[in-house]
């Protein structure tokens, strides 16, 4: 358990520090996949400080956290559908090279916090595996906005941006239905 404390302290730290450099750069060239990923790291901070607190309680505590955790993985997808429909009225492309730069930044963090909790993504049921999740599709998010900024730059075009970042936000919303079954799974089984 200790173990698997000192990782959530860490991945919560990295998390947060990456949210400020990447929530900058996205409103500076204006990258709605930016902004998700950045909402994104803000979340999983957020996740991992409060599976820090809920280590102790009992099953049923931390399945009922669990279900709150699930919520609150949907609140980087409503915030990303909001930036993408005001895109939609705006649509010009973000700047190709700050996009793979921050995306590439975004990915060396998200690959070790993912690396950190592999290991555990089994223990503590609901909560290392929203942990484990967000951190995963998190990887993933990064490779598409990498992949985004070539694009983007090929094209002169917004469109490379905006479904990577509505990609990123129905990761997080399929994310969100996994630990919310783990999580009444486990407030089943807690139940005399």
């Amino acid at each position: 358990m200790a173990s698997f404390r000192g990782t959530v302290r860490f991945v919560a730290a990295a998390n947060l520090s990456y949210f400020g450099v990447e929530f900058v750069a996205a409103l500076a060239i204006g990258s709605v996949a930016l902004f998700a990923d950045s909402i994104d790291f803000l979340e999983d901070a957020a996740v991992n400080l409060l599976i820090l607190l809920a280590l102790g309680w009992s099953a049923q505590g931390r399945a009922r956290l669990g279900m709150v955790l699930a919520g609150l993985l949907l609140a980087p997808t409503v915030a990303t559908l909001w930036t993408a429909w005001q895109k939609l009225g705006a649509p010009l492309p973000p700047a190709p090279l700050p996009l793979t730069l921050t995306g590439l930044g975004a990915l060396a963090v998200n690959l070790t916090c993912a690396f950190a909790l592999t290991r555990h993504r089994h223990d503590g049921a609901s909560l290392a595996r929203a942990a484990f999740l967000s951190a995963r599709n998190d990887v993933l998010a990064n490779v598409a906005i990498i992949g985004a900024g070539p694009v983007t730059l090929w094209t002169g075009s917004a469109w490379p941006d905006l479904p990577v970042g509505l990609a990123i936000a129905a990761l997080n919303a399929d994310a969100a239905r996994e630990v919310w079954q783990a999580a009444r799974a486990e407030a089943q089984a807690a139940q005399p």
